[in-house]
């Protein structure tokens, strides 16, 4: 029989001996399984880190509320991962909703369109008042869930929708946005990205001031997105703790948006938390190899002089001759696994990227099957108390920390006034 963990588990077993019943199978042990998971995440919120709903409200209805039920959308044509049933399904306890803005929408006109993303995630979440409620804080999280109801928090993907203003970054907080991923697929005038060519060595004088700033607010600095030597630079600037909302391990995975181990030690030394992503290409490196080989056939295309209307067809027959590969929910778990043995479960946490990615692994295909990645890490071995930590209970501490280092912060700095151009030089993005 396979290792498990729980109470309950062995009370099944034990009671099939007892009573001479037929040897407990893989199916109920994995159906005790998820009734035990579903127990502890009734005991500890579920925090996703990362979801793309609100987008998919602005590219698929232009953000009106009525054109999408977001009780059930999987009807909808092609179907979202996420709505209020199979979040409950899948147990979630806390949901931070991604205000993403494109890094086309860069300079002037970039916070209007993050405000209302703000704005119609907010509505979203006063629409459906009997399941969500907006979260502040760690003991806000904590409430709702013990209330029923899943705790709805906002992250910022890219910090270029802050147009280099350290004002527009403190309303952000103002709105209820808890962390800001620092830049998205390309650099920012103050930080460089891991998908991009580094064009600042890391972060400039004003991306050190930003850190400094969202230290003081309590704002969560997430480096998912950003380049190591970013990622090195903020750790050392960073008095509380940082997140990754939704990235893995380079060393499973060579991703460039996957974080090396010596920055996961780093994040360790710093109490905060990685929350593993179900991006196909982040935790499985035969679909990331995939992905690349389809990417140079791409860039081969249009080097040749291949016509723009002509290039989707191609890439289309090329990759019915050259199928991408599949990840499935068991890359995931090895992701979770080698970050437990290098740096333990006290930094680790889940942040799937839901409607935010075309393809997801097999096992994991919407937000009603966390409980599933939950149930492999039983099978795993994984005690109740690293389960919890996964669940929840890491990133509260981290938040709890970032709290506790802006009230310090707040109680003898003022805000920030810095402009870009004083710090930098050069004229703003």
């Amino acid at each position: 029989m396979r290792r498990r963990t729980g109470a309950v588990l062995g009370a099944v077993v034990a009671a099939a001996v007892s009573y001479g019943s037929p040897p407990v199978t893989d199916a109920q042990e994995d159906r005790a399984s998820r009734e035990h998971v579903l127990r502890l995440l009734r005991e500890v919120p579920l925090i996703d880190g990362h979801n793309d709903v609100p987008w998919q409200y602005r590219t698929r209805v232009s953000n009106h509320l009525d054109r999408i039920d977001f009780r059930d959308t999987s009807a909808i044509d092609p179907p979202m991962h996420t709505d209020l049933r199979r979040l409950r399904q899948g147990g979630v306890g806390a949901q931070f909703w991604s205000v993403y803005i494109p890094t086309s929408y860069t300079g002037a006109g970039a916070a209007r369109v993050v405000f209302e993303q703000v704005d119609l995630t907010r509505r979203l979440i006063e629409r459906y008042p009997d399941d969500l409620q907006l979260a502040l804080s760690a003991d806000d999280i904590e409430r709702v869930h013990a209330e029923g109801r899943i705790a709805s928090l906002l992250g910022a993907e890219g910090g270029h929708s802050i147009e280099s203003s350290l004002g527009v970054l403190r309303q952000l907080y103002e709105v209820g946005v808890r962390y800001m991923t620092l830049t998205h697929n390309s650099n920012v005038a103050w930080a460089d990205s891991a998908t991009d060519q580094p064009a600042h060595g890391g972060l400039t004088a004003f991306g050190r001031r930003v850190i400094r700033e969202m230290n003081r607010l309590g704002m969560l600095a997430d480096l998912s997105h950003v380049s190591p030597q970013t990622m090195h630079q903020v750790l050392d600037e960073s008095e509380a703790p940082v997140i990754f909302s939704h990235s893995s391990a380079f060393a499973v995975t060579a991703s460039p948006r996957n974080v090396p181990d010596d920055v996961l030690r780093r994040l360790a030394e710093n109490g905060g938390v990685i929350m593993v992503t179900f991006v196909p290409s982040f935790v499985n490196e035969n679909v990331r190899e995939s992905f690349q080989r389809l990417d140079a056939e791409r860039r081969r295309l249009m080097a040749a002089g291949t016509a723009p209307e002509e290039i989707r067809g191609r890439l289309m027959a090329w990759r019915s001759e050259n199928p991408v590969a599949q990840a499935v929910l068991s890359d995931v778990a090895d992701h979770i696994d080698h970050i437990r043995a290098l740096i333990g479960t006290a930094h680790l946490g889940i942040g799937s990227d839901y409607d935010g990615i075309p393809t997801v692994p097999v096992g994991l295909e919407d937000a009603s099957r966390f409980p599933d990645l939950f149930v492999e890490l039983v099978r795993r071995g994984y005690s109740d108390d690293e389960l919890k930590d996964i669940a929840g209970r890491s990133f509260l501490r981290a938040m709890r920390a970032a709290e506790a280092t802006a009230r310090r912060l707040q109680a003898t700095e003022p805000p920030a006034d810095d402009l870009i151009e004083e710090l930098d030089g050069g004229e703003n993005d």
